[in-house]
Parts: structure tokens; sequence; C-alpha cells
């Protein structure tokens, strides 16, 4: 590069700058060491093909050129982030699934700040991150070192909080405000809004808003966050942070993948594993880690795609949503996700999704769905220190939750508990609860009214996972009938299998167990009413085998009712239980208390043969065996 003479930033020339980079080591060591100071003089840079300029202090300039093939750098231990007019711009990843960004080649012009900052490493899944954020907030407020302010106008900021700013980046894997370290901040009545693609939501790089760590809290009141771009989420809350969410209004819409990306996980997860039969690169809000609490309260989570209100890879934590509206706003997609040891709380709230209500992952998640009572929101107000004043509490409404699916209800991915009852209703384009071969746990209590409805009929499907298990899997159906277990007993409850209650509600709809391996279905029905087939069966796909190009056939199955093999249905009638029967039905066990009844549709009639023989259906009797119960 040859710059002009006399063209000085801080009191050095470009040229004397260049020649210092042919020293080897000592001043790579030494602009290393050398902390970041903020610098207003204004000037001009250009940066030509082949060559690299190393910033060491924040820089303001007019007018800014990179060649093709030129680089603008900072000393080890620090990150570059420009704003031009405010606006975090031009940093684009050094290659798809690099950690890593630099400022893009090109000619910038206006109010330029090239910020040098500390780096802020997070590492997930062996993978070190150096994030960018435009406000780092630690234990004693901002930190100026980390963080790029001139990305961060309008408003005022304190070290305990930002009110009326606004943050905006269309480049690559920038945060907004990030917490850590124990800090306690609050963002109120603000704006952040991002388009282009972030890096790793699983640590937020790229995310609008992270708070993470052991003792740090995070409040977010009256903020709007409308983002686009392939894994640029907006809120995460990992690791023990206590998250706060009201008033506000979360968007976030797909971004377009790099050409070269390969679906991947861990790290590299930028998209949706096509597994859970759905599409997608963002996910509005996630929670992380162990110990992490996330609440929102009237307020909007939506997401194109992909995931909502996310709970991924976590340990004793809790999600909250009281009165808040939780939507996919495109075709597919999760309202919200339970993964790991956490208790999702669903109260008041208006459910939107494209293909499930509700994910439960993997280790025994428990979601409640339910009404915003008055006693239960003070309850959680003081449990979770949610922070609201009791004039707050008095004046938030009552509400039941209400689920809508253009697909199905709840997915069990992994095994968990769902809890339905308040007002709440749920309804599904297709099934109400699938059950992929894990343990499902699903108490209904209709007393104040809760509803379900399901489009297809089918209120609740165990069946075989038809999860591949990779992303180049191919789940094939089987063909063979399967082989009895005698080790299996079909007539008694086994931990790993999936109960159902349901009490004071009225059903309509068919219940099946297609399971072709030790897993019972037990069902229990108290002081309610069920119309449909309750019954042992075989499920087919309408395809033979799926791969990601058939992902959509994922959890779509029809039955043909079959004697129970290893499948077993354990029913239970009591409080003046009535089940219509529709259909042809294979059970194990069949409970009836006292005032409880069997019967069929008007004008037919249902018999019962236990181990092939004709029994009569009669109150108060327990029948166990090869039931088969026949409407004629």
């Amino acid at each position: 590069m040859k710059p002009a003479e006399g063209n000085d930033i801080h009191g050095v020339t470009m040229r004397a700058r260049v020649r210092a980079l042919g020293i080897v080591g000592a001043a790579a060591l030494a602009l290393a060491a050398a902390p970041a100071r903020a610098a207003s003089s204004t000037g001009t840079l250009s940066v030509g093909a082949g060559e690299t300029y190393v910033l060491s202090v924040t820089t303001r300039l007019t007018a800014l050129s990179i060649a093709e093939g030129g680089t603008l750098a900072v000393p080890d231990g620090y990150s570059l982030t420009m704003t031009v007019g405010g606006v975090e711009t031009g940093s684009v990843l050094t290659a798809t699934l690099a950690t890593s960004t630099t400022i893009a080649p090109g000619a910038y012009q206006g109010d330029i700040v090239l910020t040098v900052a500390e780096q802020n490493t997070a590492t997930f899944a062996n993978v070190t991150f150096p994030l960018r954020q435009a406000l780092y907030v630690g234990a004693d407020g901002v930190v100026a070192a980390r963080s790029a302010l001139s990305a961060v106008t309008g408003g005022r900021v304190t070290d305990a909080d930002a009110r009326a700013v606004r943050i905006v980046s269309t480049g690559e894997a920038f945060d907004g405000l990030y917490v850590a370290d124990g800090g306690t901040y609050t963002l109120r009545q603000s704006r952040i809004a991002f388009t282009g693609n972030g890096r790793c939501d699983f640590i937020g790089d790229g995310t609008a808003v992270v708070g993470t760590g052991p003792g740090t809290t995070l409040v977010l009141d009256g903020v709007t966050i409308a983002n686009k771009g392939v894994v640029r989420g907006g809120i995460v809350a990992a690791d023990g942070c206590a998250l706060v969410v009201k008033n506000s209004r979360i968007r976030c819409l797909n971004g377009v993948l790099p050409s070269d990306y390969v679906p991947a996980g861990g790290a590299n997860m930028l998209v949706v594993p096509w597994r859970l039969g759905i599409s997608g690169n963002v996910r509005a809000t996630n929670l992380l880690g162990t110990n992490t609490t996330a609440t929102y309260i009237s307020s909007t989570v939506e997401s194109e795609t992909w995931g909502a209100f996310s709970v991924d890879s976590t340990s004793n934590s809790q999600a909250t949503a009281v009165n808040c509206r939780i939507a996919n706003l495109g075709e597919e997609g999760y309202g919200t996700f339970a993964d790991g040891n956490v208790v999702e709380r669903i109260l008041g709230c208006e459910i939107d999704a494209g293909t499930y209500a509700t994910i439960i992952g993997a280790s025994n998640g428990t979601v409640y769905y339910g009404d915003s009572t008055q006693e239960a929101v003070a309850s959680l107000n003081s449990g979770l220190g949610m922070g609201l004043s009791d004039a707050e509490l008095a004046a938030l409404p009552v509400r039941g939750t209400s689920a809508t699916s253009r697909g199905f209800g709840v997915l069990w991915h992994g095994a968990g508990t769902l809890h339905i009852d308040g007002s709440t209703v749920l309804d599904t384009r297709y099934t109400t609860f699938l059950d992929k071969a894990v343990r499902a746990t699903i108490t209904v209590d209709g007393s104040q009214g809760a509803r379900i409805t399901s489009g297809n009929g089918v209120v609740l499907q165990v069946m075989e996972t038809d999860n591949p298990g990779s992303i180049n899997g191919v789940y094939t159906e089987p063909t063979d009938d399967p082989v009895r277990d005698d080790s299996f007993d079909v007539t008694r409850l086994h931990d790993a299998d999936t109960t159902a209650s349901f009490t004071s509600i009225s059903l309509q709809g068919d219940f099946y167990n297609a399971r072709r391996s030790g897993q019972n279905m037990t069902l229990t029905f108290n002081g309610s009413t069920v119309e449909g087939v309750l019954s042992a069966s075989v499920s087919r796909h309408a395809v033979d085998s799926i791969s990601s190009a058939e992902y959509t056939e994922l959890g779509h199955v029809t039955n043909t009712v079959r004697p129970v093999v290893n499948n077993g249905v354990l029913v239970t009638l009591t409080g003046g239980s009535a089940w219509t029967v529709t259909g042809t039905s294979y059970l194990s066990v069949l409970a009836l208390d006292a005032d409880s009844t069997v019967t069929a549709p008007a004008g037919s009639t249902v018999t019962m043969t236990v181990d092939d023989e004709p029994t009569a259906l009669t109150p108060g009797q327990t029948y166990t065996g090869a039931i088969t119960l026949t409407v004629q």
C-alpha cells in the first residue's frame, strides 16, 4: 500500500504504520498487549490488494476503502467492529463455518467508527467463538473496553440500564446487548434490528440480546427485536442467568444459508434437524445451560419457522410465558420446545404453531398449559423473581391458554410430562398427542373447561420412532410382524410406559398403541366421556422410507387395529365415566368402577371377548387378558 504522505491518524502516518507491519513478533506482541483506547481523529484510509493494515486503537474516519485481497486487522486478543452512521456493518464471517469475522472489501463513507475492543470469547461443543457486541455489561456495569459503543444510538446508557436506545446491524455475527459475569441490567423502550447471518445460537453469536452466567440478571421492558438471518436469534438466556421480558416483541425471520453449507450438528448447527419434521434456520428465543430462568410476560414471540420459544440442552431450569403470543409465521415450526430437565409453564398464552404446539425433548421435561390466575402469577412472581409490582400483578388479565397447531399438538421426542388444566383449548389439524417410542405422561383436567380437538380424529398415537438418527439417515418402515416378548407383561404399568389421565372432560377421537416392543399405553378416564377406538394397532406411513427429502411425512401414520403383542392397552374408567366404542378395539386390561359404562353408538351394540371367551361387560369389574371389543 502507498498512502499519501501526511495522511495522519492519531499522530502516526499510514506509511509509518505499514512499515511497522514488517517487524515480526515483537511488534505484534506489543500491539496485543496495548489496551484499546478511544480515538476522535477524522481521516481516510485505503487498504490495497494483498495488504494487511493493523489497527491498535479505535479509529474514526470519513472514508474507508478495502480492495479485494486487502485486510483490516487487529492484534490478537481483540475484535474489530465497524459502524457507519451508527449502524454495525461490513463484518462477514471469514468462511461459512469460521468463527471470526473480517471487514468486507468495499468503499465506505460517512461517520465511520472502527472499534478495537477486547475479545469476549464463549465456548460450545469444543469450539471457541470470539463474540462482538454493541454493549457489554459485567458485574460493575458497562465494560467499555469490550463494547462497540458507536453501535448504540439515541437514548441513555448507564451502568444500570439503557433506555430508548437503538442498535442496528447489517453485518454478520454481531450481538446487541451482552450481560455476563453476574451483572444486573435493564433494557427499556428500545429497538434492536439485525439483518444478516449469525453464527451459533447455542452461545448467542449473532443474537440481539444475551444474558449468561450465574448471578446475571437481565430485564427487558418494552423492547422490540426484529431480526432476519440464519441463527440471528432474538434472545438467549444461558448458564444460570435470570431473564425477565415484559411488554416486548421479538420477531425473527429466516435468512439465506451459505451456498456451501452442509447441515451439521453441535456448534455448526445452522438449521433445525430435519428429523423433527420441520425446517428453518432461526429460533426467536433460546434458554440454555444449568439453573437458567427465562420469564416472558405480556410479550409476543414469533419465528418464521423452526422455533419461537425454545429450551435446549438445559438442566434444572425454568421457562415461563404469561399472557404471551407465541407463534410461527410460516407453515412449519414449533411454538415451544422443552429439552432437558426443565419446567416450562405456558399460562394464559396464545400459541399459533406451524407443525407442533410443543415438542418435549430429552431428560424428563415438564410442560404446563393453564390459566394466568392471580394466584399462579403471584406465586411465580415470588419464586422466579419476576419483579412485578402489586399494581402490575393486579392489572394483569386472567386468561386461558389457547394452542392452535396447523399440524400436531404435542410431540414427545424424548420422555417427559404434560399437564393441561384451567380453560386451556388445544386445537390441532392432526394428532393431538404424538408419542414416538418414549415415556409420555399426560394429565388433562377439564373441570374448568379445558378442551381438546383433534382434526384427524386421533387423540393419542404411540408409535415407533421414525427418526433415522443421523443427518444422512433414512427411516425404513418395518414390514415383518412383531415377535412377542414373553418376558414383557402387557397387563401392568412399567416405568417406561405411556400414561394418560383425563378428568371431567368430553373427548372424541381414537387412542392407538402401535409400538412393536415393550411399551404399554395406560389410559384413565375419571368423570369423563370418550367416544372412539382405544386399541393396540399397527401403524404405517404413506411412504416406505423417509429421508431428508420426505421430512414432512414424519409422524403421519395410519393405523390398523390388531391384537396386543408387546403393546398393551390398559383402560380404566372411574367416577361415572362412559366409553362409547366406535370400532373394534384390542386391550389387555379393562377396569370399570360401579358407576362407569362401556356402550356402542345409538343403534349398535358392543360385545366383548376375553381370551376368545364371550364375556359380559359388567360395571365394577376388571378384565385382564386378550380383550376384544366389537361393535355390531
